[in-house]
């Protein structure tokens, strides 16, 4: 027997319940790790919090794409991005990956009862065979005062979206995100009475522009204490490519189409981003909170992750779609209950990929692990805090591809016709928030080739 089948039986045998434990899977949309447990300064997160002294929090996780639909559908299946599959917002994993079988179909041939509600896989229909119930999604529009109304209706022969902001003095259910909560707070009650084991997907919409909140989580930050980022500029000698015009963000009718933000739009946006945080925190509590009135919690898996990371103004950068650490680190918690064998509250060092989840939870449930798998599992991780698990995460956006080691993160920038036309090398020993490129520099030389060679050697592959 492997060392990792004789965990997963000392699992089952001695840990929850013989039977497989139930998975609450949470989304969160472009969630940096803006997260009190994860070191941020001023963030109001308690319910997370909570959630990461009752599990394991992964601080060095990266997604795979930073952009919502192929981020996911890499996450999902467990498969590697390349340029040719998840590539963008867009990306359907039922379309790149066609062979792939993603997560919740594979539990529910497992026996699972799966279910999906908001915002899990970015495309709608992508996969939609494999949930037990049709995937539900809120109809609530994102605007809910009468000016921002307004303006959206001005807007509809242009750029189709209203204002990047708004604050409501309304009730946490009036918008989307509130009703996804209450949504998952009633499905639990139906499932909590199935004879059988759930999937549960919820996913939340909010940081997600626009930043719109009911006002009490505006309220929570003290507008003087917002600040710009200290490195509101371009890295020294970073490739042009890797920066962008933040064209996400200038689709919203207060934002300028071109040119530079404002200071204090920029000041806004960041309230308002840390806003949606504490908003989606609180919706959060809502469901863990359903699942100890249920008595679900001690056969719970949870998973919380985050889809990507966002750029606050660092680089000069809004949104994400890009190949710096503020696009791609982004929170993953996993909690399970009942395994005294995993010290609760601490965190986890190890690189972590989002392609890790997949099979992760598949061991925990005690379900085979499909050949298309490309992660591995965190499993000795949870057991273990000296577990080595791999040397290196890899991530993609349009032409640049990049690698994360415990020490450094290099990116290669290629065209069409794989001529190099820009690399970048950053000292995260030295130089943690990336503000100097150093892959130009010639005692550096050795160190690039190295991490091109273990970069280009183990990025996605395109099938033949």
């Amino acid at each position: 027997m492997t060392v990792r089948w004789f965990l997963v039986f000392f699992f089952l045998i001695g840990g929850i319940r013989a039977e497989k434990p139930n998975v609450l899977f949470i989304a969160v949309d472009d969630l940096r790790p803006e997260i009190l447990k994860f070191g941020a300064e001023y963030s109001v997160t308690p319910y997370i919090d909570r959630l990461c002294e009752q599990g394991v929090r992964f601080e060095r996780a990266y997604c795979m794409v930073p952009t919502c639909g192929a981020s996911r559908a890499s996450l999902m299946t467990s498969v590697r991005p390349t340029r040719d599959r998840f590539k963008s917002f867009n990306s359907y994993a039922s379309k790149d990956a066609p062979s792939a079988k993603p997560i919740h179909t594979h539990f529910k041939e497992q026996g699972y009862y799966t279910v999906s509600l908001g915002k899990v896989f970015h495309g709608k229909g992508d996969h939609e065979d494999g949930w037990s119930e049709k995937p539900w999604r809120s109809d609530v529009k994102a605007y809910v005062t009468k000016e921002a109304i307004e303006q959206l209706e001005k807007d509809a022969k242009g750029r189709m979206r209203g204002p990047a902001t708004e604050s409501a003095n309304v009730e946490d259910v009036v918008y989307r995100d509130g009703q996804i909560a209450k949504r998952a707070v009633e499905q639990m009650e139906k499932l909590a009475k199935r004879n059988q084991p759930f999937f549960l997907a919820v996913g939340f919409t909010k940081p997600h522009l626009p930043f719109n909140a009911p006002t009490r989580y505006w309220e929570l930050y003290d507008k003087k204490t917002v600040k710009m980022p200290d490195n509101f500029y371009i890295p020294k000698g970073a490739p042009s490519i890797s920066i962008h015009a933040s064209g996400e963000l200038r689709n919203y009718s207060d934002i300028p189409k071109k040119g530079p933000i404002s200071e204090e739009t920029a000041l806004n946006l960041i309230h308002g981003y840390h806003a949606c945080v504490s908003y989606v925190d609180v919706l959060i509590g809502q469901v863990l909170d359903q699942l100890d009135a249920l008595r679900l919690k001690d056969n719970t898996v949870v998973v919380l992750w985050g889809d990507h990371g966002w750029n606050l103004g660092e680089h000069t950068l809004w949104c994400k779609h890009s190949c710096y650490e503020t696009s791609l680190h982004a929170p993953l918690i996993i909690s399970v209950p009942g395994m005294k064998e995993i010290k609760k509250g601490r965190a986890a060092r190890q690189l972590t990929e989002f392609i890790d989840i997949y099979p992760t939870l598949c061991e925990l449930a005690g379900v085979r692990i499909p050949d298309h798998v490309e992660g591995k599992s965190l499993l000795p991780v949870l057991l273990n805090p000296e577990a080595v698990h791999k040397p290196f995460a890899i991530s993609r956006f349009g032409e640049g591809d990049t690698i994360r080691t415990h020490r450094y993160r290099y990116s290669l920038y290629r065209d069409r016709n794989g001529k190099v036309i820009g690399r970048m090398l950053y000292d995260h020993k030295v130089d943690p928030a990336e503000n100097k490129n150093i892959a130009v520099n010639p005692e550096h030389a050795l160190l690039v080739k190295r991490l091109e060679t273990q970069l280009l050697a183990n990025m996605g592959k395109i099938e033949n």
